[in-house]
């Protein structure tokens, strides 16, 4: 009997063909993002008590606990944390630029307590325009990252002592952190004035 080559038959078609080829196999399962749950503790029903509705939201997210603040209270709410529940170490302060809503800039601080070894961040949301209380008057350390958000959002901080660019040129036009700040929208007659070429693209 003659051997019967390997693959489709002589005759096949391409619907049959496909119909004997192996299943593709499934694509893998994504998993469920984390969402952000209550946050329940002393330390936020001290705060509650404390600030009322202007402690908006306090969760935790992938095991980040978080407080959204209004912005009026933000800096008498990082006081608090400094002064009476013994996060007395600002690790960080940024921002994130949503600039479709009306309140645009969010504020980031995260703050740190060496004898538990934990974290929270602290959130507020900023109008463009609007300045937020500066904490150098807390923490020495809050200067520079203050600058950088100033610096790179646009965003002021009253009482900052020192509050000018940190990482772009001093005349630099706009704020390069933006979302609708595109890099083609670079300053163009600073690159041309001190490169002296038409576009640093």
């Amino acid at each position: 009997m003659p051997e019967v080559p390997e693959g489709n038959p002589p005759n096949a078609t391409p619907e049959t063909a496909a119909a004997s080829a192996p299943a593709a196999p499934a694509a893998p399962a994504v998993a469920a993002k984390p969402a952000p749950v209550p946050w329940q503790s002393t330390l936020v029903d001290g705060l509650r008590a404390a600030f009322g509705e202007n402690i908006r939201d306090a969760a935790t997210y992938a095991g980040q606990n978080f407080l959204v603040v209004d912005a009026s209270a933000a800096h008498a709410v990082l006081a608090q944390l400094k002064d009476s529940c013994g996060y007395t170490s600002l690790t960080d302060l940024t921002a994130v630029h949503y600039p479709k809503d009306e309140r645009p800039f969010e504020l980031v601080w995260i703050v740190y307590n060496m004898q538990t070894s934990e974290r929270i961040r602290v959130k507020a949301r900023y109008a463009e325009g609007e300045m937020a209380q500066s904490a150098t008057d807390l923490w020495l350390g809050a200067n520079w990252p203050e600058r950088e958000v100033f610096d790179l959002f646009g965003v002021r901080f009253a009482g900052h002592p020192d509050l000018r660019r940190i990482l772009m040129p001093e005349d630099w036009t706009g704020h390069p952190l933006r979302k609708d700040y595109a890099p083609t929208l670079q300053d163009q007659a600073w690159v041309q004035k001190n490169l002296g070429i038409e576009s640093g693209q």
